[in-house]
């Protein structure tokens, strides 16, 4: 079962996910160490950009990471060897249709991946049935209804309603983050803890203000304009506008705020 991937797999969406784990690397995974010998999975691992950064937290796990797209798994593959890692073995897999035994893995790890699939409570169960008793799984997404961002034009709040509507169009969820709770709760994980990972960028964090901003906030709305331009949602001129008033939020007085949740949850 393959969910259709909003932002497409071109070279450059590539470099913007590769930007955006760089960025967001010790906010979201300065707590996610596997201990050595432990057999992890990482479900959807895309191009690798979250792969490398789970690999070098936990060097003497055993990691397997599987995507559903060949094309993403070669790349990751080729990133991870630039970076000298070795303790990875990547496979061509389809979430909704493993190629495990029960209970193989004694962590499982997913992020960014909830959000492109049409039924993530699905994926959740068919990854627990992977996952050995007392196992844990971590999951982290974002939630494209807690932004907000100043200066505020409606031309730039325009746009960036383009990608949610991109994103809902293909029957997913962009405002997934805010269900993660029950998404594990329903899908039969106990002791789940929720824990929000608040992005908040103005000037004084000049590498904030590039790495997020630019090169992973914005460079995601840019990839949809094609989609939303052909299908009607907001015309040329508006589109135009409404990304040069979000490269606003880059200069001396923008700001730009976002909300990222991680959830833990045990088999």
């Amino acid at each position: 079962m393959e969910d259709e991937y909003v932002h497409g797999y071109s070279e450059i969406e590539s470099d913007r996910l590769v930007d955006q784990a760089n960025t967001l690397a010790n906010l979201l995974h300065n707590d996610t160490v596997y201990s050595a010998g432990s057999k992890v999975l990482e479900a959807g691992c895309g191009v690798g950009a979250q792969t490398l950064m789970l690999a070098t937290n936990s060097p003497d796990a055993q990691i397997k990471s599987v995507d559903i797209s060949e094309e993403s798994v070669n790349r990751a593959k080729l990133l991870l060897k630039q970076h000298g890692v070795s303790n990875v073995e990547f496979e061509v897999a389809d979430i909704f249709n493993l190629p495990f035994e029960a209970e193989t893995f004694d962590h499982i790890f997913v992020c960014f991946v909830l959000e492109h699939l049409k039924d993530p409570v699905g994926a959740l169960e068919g990854l627990r049935r992977v996952l050995k008793m007392g196992g844990s799984i971590t999951v982290i997404e974002g939630d494209h209804g807690s932004c907000y961002f100043y200066p505020k034009t409606k031309e730039a709040v325009k746009a960036w309603e383009c990608l949610v509507k991109c994103q809902t169009g293909l029957d997913c969820n962009p405002m997934i983050g805010r269900e993660i709770y029950p998404l594990l709760k329903n899908s039969g994980f106990k002791n789940i803890e929720v824990s929000p990972k608040i992005v908040y960028v103005d000037s004084s964090n000049p590498e904030l203000v590039e790495g997020f901003n630019k090169k992973t906030i914005i460079a995601m709305v840019e990839g949809v304009k094609d989609q939303a331009i052909s299908s009607g949602m907001i015309d040329l001129e508006t589109w135009e506008k409404g990304i040069k008033d979000l490269y606003k939020t880059t200069e001396p007085d923008g700001v730009f705020f976002y909300n990222f949740f991680k959830g833990i949850g045990i088999k």
